[in-house]
């Protein structure tokens, strides 16, 4: 079976796209979530990231949730 990202390429730069697992951080309100193993095509020349609908909706539908995060963690601030 082909995985989604199979025989696709970068609209940008045109390299292979290949699916990888990456952790991804976003602010949500005044909070700071992370996201852990998020299935996404990446760009093996650029970097570009490609997400798939229903990954969108499975992260829209989790952060926005009232469910209970797995963990908290401290984080440090620094200005520059």
């Amino acid at each position: 079976m082909l995985g989604f990202w199979e025989n696709e390429h970068c609209e940008y730069c045109s390299g292979p796209i290949v699916e990888k697992k990456v952790d991804l951080q976003r602010k949500v309100g005044k909070k700071y979530v992370l996201i852990k193993k998020v299935p996404v095509g990446v760009c093996k020349k650029c970097g570009t990231r490609y997400y798939t609908a229903n990954v969108l909706k499975t992260i829209e539908s989790t952060v926005s949730s009232r469910r209970k995060p797995e963990k908290e963690i401290p984080m440090a601030v620094y200005s520059l």
